[in-house]
């Protein structure tokens, strides 16, 4: 079969996108590859396509269970043959899964690092054909790159030892340069092919905020976009659980993911978000390698990561079906302190010399220094990024925040030679807030002892404030009329270009926010960039995503999807994305041939969801009928939909879990979601949960009545402390559930 009848026939699509034809074709014709190619971009055909050409196995090296996960899902919902080998399994289905593949009931096995050279496996892997041997996520191998894991070194040795040599095929979104040359080294890819198809992503706005309170920004976002799932990521753990607390203590659906909860809850809470049983996801970097969730509308980052590597992939994970996203990042200057911290006690380490270890840690100051800059330049933010990994654009996007606010050139001469002259009177011997301090004529103990306070540029700058003066240093460094040194405790110091303006009367000019502009919310923000990205992009697949203007056909078949994901026990995206969803709505298909035309239907889908499709559609209308503009639910409907689909567990559990299932429900069907806090106010209110205090804390716990009703209340302990959680059987479930239309009209204060 050609790649073209694979390409349509599996995965639904009619051509291929920039760079995976000829990426395919290398490897079909023998050749390792290297491919460069963002988030998105479709690198995942570019193994798999080849893979049901070839007669033996492709081995898949993948780095997270997650990733493996999701894409054997994805694979086995288009019909092909595919498994993971990886932890989550016993060692009875590994061994079923080894042999399945012996019989040749694979075409592609995922497998982590850490198993390649175990006895067992390494002895099916010598004893098969494999024919091609991906490296996914091929930046992990190289010890500049920002995900560095001994365990890829591993991959070279294992494929030495194969009877055969397979093809090798290596991708990554995020490569420098230097990243790059250690890939092909580290992996011995032969004379490969190298294909870069550039990291610009149209679809995708980017900001940087400098919010003084983070968290009331985040929730303002979140209000003015209350039906968008997204990622809101933190630098650390402790961080993670304070923001997604007070999101779900505001009424937020939001869940947590970081590497100190146990597995079992991290699986849960994943799942939760790839299932849209959460909207929001708060999670440390540990979240989001490989995860292909399509619908992902922004990405939030509360604190600024420690390298744009990182920050461009976890961004990336926005809009991975082309449809407009947001990529928001909010800076304080405390984020430059916690990463130094995390850079300077990285405990991953313990196999490197300490020589190579310092190295290491010297290129990721580096690389913090530029992700630094990046908060802080008044330039293009997506050219900032493009010129980091090497590409070069025009300077101005359309797209991004720097683009698009109320920026003019102002005049910095004579601030930048005060700046530059108090540093050097303090002979380079300071950081930027000891120099911020001596311009401001700060009073503080460590200036004033210093003696600080003597030279003559003290308080020269008084009435400037700090943020400006903060910003027209980074300005100095970017343009390299300063430098920072890349120790634990960066020292600024006069670069060559500084005699430009301290001997030569250079003028200087940047750009700042026009004085007395209030700003815009971010709301207007991104309709601003939604008006510019509508008018520069080219993309057909956002452009069937603005001509879907039909919202009553696209939420019967988001029900659709959801039933069926539910059926099949799998996210709603590995059935049909959105965009393919709104291809349908664009196309409205009268049968099963118009069908298959739709991006996203293969011959495999349309044989298993064509004809329901059809009934979708049809009950909608029809080809030719005029749709309304908003159909929407009524109460009565809503209540006899979530009595009817609502699934009772035979096992107690919390009210969220059943304030969950209800939201799938009335989200779908645009309404406001139901609260656990309102739902227990309800109970309160009708008497099956009570209030009692004990040493001043109240509790709500379960009533006669409420226990009547299923309801029982435990003790649990926590941190050396005991608390109250109330747990609902099986027939306290179907009370709230029956009873739903009483519970939505004390929620929306309905009367009658």
């Amino acid at each position: 079969m050609l790649k073209n009848q694979i390409l349509k026939q599996y995965f639904g699509y009619d051509t291929f996108r920039e760079g995976q034809a000829e990426m395919i074709d290398s490897i079909l014709n023998g050749r390792d590859v290297l491919g460069i190619m963002p988030t998105g971009a479709g690198k995942s055909l570019c193994f798999q396509v080849p893979a049901l050409v070839f007669s033996g196995i492709t081995l898949v090296v993948s780095p997270l269970i997650s990733l493996m996960r999701d894409q054997v899902q994805a694979l086995v919902a288009n019909g092909i043959p595919a498994a993971f080998i990886n932890s989550t399994l016993s060692s009875a289905q590994t061994a079923k899964a080894i042999d399945n593949a012996r019989n040749n009931k694979y075409k592609i096995i995922y497998a982590a690092p850490e198993r390649l050279d175990l006895p067992e496996f390494l002895e099916f892997l010598q004893r098969s054909d494999i024919s091609m041997v991906t490296v996914d996520e091929a930046h992990c191998v190289s010890q500049w790159g920002q995900n560095f894991r001994p365990s890829y070194l591993k991959i070279r040795d294992v494929i030495e030892k194969l009877p055969k040599r397979p093809v090798i095929s290596a991708f990554t979104a995020t490569a420098t340069s230097e990243v790059k040359e250690d890939i092909i080294r580290l992996l011995s890819l032969s004379e490969p092919g190298v294909l870069i198809t550039g990291f610009n992503r149209e679809n995708l706005s980017f900001e940087v905020k400098k919010p003084a309170d983070k968290y009331r920004t985040v929730i303002t976002y979140l209000k003015e976009n209350p039906d968008k799932s997204g990622i809101i990521y933190c630098s650390t753990r402790k961080t993670v659980e304070e923001v997604c607390s007070r999101l779900i203590g505001d009424g937020f659906n939001a869940t947590r993911y970081h590497a100190g909860l146990t597995e079992e809850e991290r699986t849960r809470n994943q799942d939760d978000f790839l299932y849209d049983r959460k909207a929001v996801m708060v999670a440390t970097n540990a979240f989001g390698m490989g995860i292909d969730k399509s619908n992902v509308a922004f990405v939030i980052h509360y604190n600024m990561p420690k390298n744009l590597e990182s920050y461009y992939q976890e961004a990336g994970r926005a809009g991975r079906d082309g449809t407009p996203a947001e990529c928001i990042l909010l800076y304080g200057g405390q984020d430059v302190i916690t990463n130094q911290l995390l850079i300077d006690s990285a405990n991953d380490r313990d196999e490197m010399e300490p020589k190579m270890l310092e190295l290491v840690k010297e290129k990721e100051r580096e690389r913090l220094k530029k992700m630094t800059y990046y908060c802080h330049t008044s330039d293009c933010l997506r050219e900032y990024i493009l010129k980091y990994f090497g590409e070069r654009t025009v300077g101005f996007c359309g797209n991004c925040s720097n683009c698009n606010d109320n920026f003019e050139k102002t005049d910095i001469t004579e601030q930048a030679q005060m700046i530059l002259s108090c540093i050097a009177r303090l002979k380079e011997r300071f950081g930027i807030k000891m120099v911020i301090d001596t311009l401001r004529g700060s009073k503080s103990e460590k200036v004033l002892k210093l003696g600080l306070d003597k030279i003559k540029t003290y308080g020269i700058m008084s009435g400037v404030p700090e943020k400006r003066i903060r910003d027209i240093i980074h300005y100095l460094v970017l343009q390299e009329y300063l430098l920072l040194t890349n120790s634990e405790f960066p020292v600024v110091k006069l670069a060559a270009r500084s005699k430009e303006v301290l001997q030569d009367n250079a003028k200087l000019s940047m750009k700042m926010p026009r004085e007395n502009e209030a700003g815009n919310s971010l709301a207007k923000a991104a309709e601003r960039r939604r008006k510019a990205y509508g008018n520069s992009s080219s993309d057909s697949r956002i452009e069937s995503r603005k001509t879907a203007e039909d919202p009553g056909l696209m939420k019967k078949l988001k029900e659709l999807r959801l039933k069926i994901a539910q059926e099949k026990k799998v996210p709603a995206f590995v059935i049909f994305s959105d965009a393919t969803l709104a291809d349908i709505c664009r196309r409205r298909p009268a049968n099963l041939e118009e069908l298959l035309e739709v991006s996203g239907i293969g011959k495999v889908k349309l044989e298993a969801y064509g004809k329901v499709l059809l009934e979708v559609i049809n009950d909608s209308g029809g080809a030719d009928m005029p749709q309304p503009i908003q159909t929407g639910y009524g109460l009565e409907e809503v209540c006899q939909l979530i009595i009817n689909t609502v699934e009772l567990t035979e096992e107690p559990v919390p009210v969220s879990m059943v304030v969950d299932k209800i939201n799938i429900i009335l989200l779908q069907c645009d309404f406001k979601a139901v609260s656990a806090q309102k739902l227990t106010e309800y109970l309160v209110q009708y008497g099956y949960l009570e209030i009692v205090e004990e040493n001043g804390n109240k509790s709500r716990v379960a009533s006669l009545k409420g226990m009547e009703a299923g309801i029982t209340t435990i003790i649990k302990a926590s941190h050396k402390e005991s608390y109250k959680q109330n747990l609902y059987n099986r027939n306290a479930q179907n009370f709230l559930v029956s009873n739903i239309r009483s519970v939505l009209k004390y929620v929306y204060k309905i009367e009658g």
